[in-house]
C-alpha cells in the first residue's frame, strides 16, 4: 500500500529511488524495499516523504489505487475537475470548490491572470482586498517610520 504509492509518486515528479534516497539521507536499496512492501518508513521519514511529494501522511500511507494517486493534488492545492466555458464567457464553479470556499450566489470574485502561462486564479473579492488593504497599510507605516 504506502510502497505503492511511494514508487508511483516518486514517477509522478520523475525522482530516481537515488534522488529519493539522497532526500531523505537513506541508500538507494532502502527506498527500493520500502517500495516493495519489504520494509516501511518510520514516522519520521514518511512525513519527509509527505513533503517531497506535497501531500498528506493520510494520502501518503492509504490504500489508494493508481489512479487516485494520480488525481492527488499537492497539498493545499485542489483539483475540482474541469468546467466549459459559455458563449458569454461565463463558467460554473464546481459545487465542491463552492461549499470548500465558502462561495455563494452574489458573491463577488476577482478573476487574476498571468501572461507567461496563461493562468488564471479567482478569488473571493473581500478576502483580496482585506489582503490588499493589509499591504496598504504596511507601506504606508513603513513610510512614515522613515
Amino acid at each position: 500500500m504506502i510502497g505503492m504509492n511511494i514508487r508511483v509518486l516518486r514517477k509522478r515528479y520523475k525522482m530516481s529511488q537515488e534522488v529519493v534516497a539522497e532526500k531523505l539521507n537513506v541508500s538507494r536499496q532502502t527506498v527500493a524495499k520500502w517500495e516493495n512492501d519489504e520494509v516501511l518508513p518510520d514516522i519520521h521519514k514518511c512525513k519527509v516523504l509527505a513533503g517531497i511529494f506535497e501531500v498528506t501522511l493520510d494520502q501518503l500511507s492509504g490504500d489508494l489505487s493508481e489512479a487516485e494517486i494520480e488525481q492527488i493534488a499537492p497539498k493545499g492545492k485542489q483539483f475540482f475537475g474541469v468546467v466549459k466555458v459559455g458563449e458569454r464567457g461565463q463558467i460554473v464553479i464546481p459545487k465542491q470548490a463552492r461549499e470548500m470556499y465558502q462561495i455563494q450566489a452574489g458573491d463577488k470574485l476577482v478573476v487574476l491572470g498571468e501572461d507567461a502561462t496563461k493562468g488564471m486564479a479567482i478569488l473571493k473579492s473581500d478576502s483580496f482586498l482585506e489582503f490588499a488593504d493589509m499591504i496598504r497599510r504596511a507601506e504606508l507605516a513603513e513610510e512614515e517610520s522613515e
